[in-house]
């Protein structure tokens, strides 16, 4: 399944947080949708819905998602990977093992491990409405905003989080 094309928008974050949740699936919102549910506002047109989700959770996830017509577009666990369905929706799943301090191990397709920290979890805020899990304004302005080049709408997502919760803002190149 192509990858490319993919959109998702506001009804469709809320349909899968709900199946996921409603089967005892926890799920946390980072990227442009975490921004968003922070918040509480959609921003922008989105790609994807990018999720953290418990590696353990991840077969029962497949099996939610497929029922709804989602196949794998992407990637493979225990890394990251897509699921996309027929209309284009894709969500991108970054699987984590819990470690006994309650901080998520993602372990990147390099090999490397990311450590999601206990305390970027705290998050919440709402997509149309609906509660949701998310990343922290501080773990999605200074960890999910670093280690690749930075394009115009993330630079627009850091500023969106500065204004909001008046974090530190990072430099923006040429400014």
């Amino acid at each position: 399944m192509d990858y490319t094309g993919c959109q998702i928008d506001a009804a469709s974050v809320v349909e899968v947080v709900r199946l996921l949740e409603g089967a005892g699936i926890e799920v946390w919102l980072h990227g442009g949708w975490g921004v968003d549910a922070l918040l509480e506002e959609q921003t922008r047109v989105h790609k994807d819905l990018d999720l953290i989700v418990a590696l353990s959770d991840v077969p029962r996830y497949q099996e939610l998602l497929a029922g709804r017509g989602f196949q794998m577009a992407e990637g493979e666990p225990p890394s990251c990977f897509v699921m996309a369905d027929a209309e284009a929706r894709c969500v991108d799943v970054h699987p984590i093992a819990w470690d006994e301090w309650g901080n998520g191990i993602y372990r990147m397709e390099n090999g490397e491990d990311w450590v999601y920290t206990a305390s970027g979890f705290a998050g919440g805020g709402s997509i149309a409405g609906q509660r949701v899990r998310c990343l922290t304004p501080e773990y999605q302005m200074f960890l999910c905003h670093s280690g690749y080049r930075l394009k115009e709408k993330d630079f627009r997502e850091m500023e969106a989080l500065h204004e909001r919760f008046g974090l530190e803002l990072v430099g923006r190149p040429g400014r």
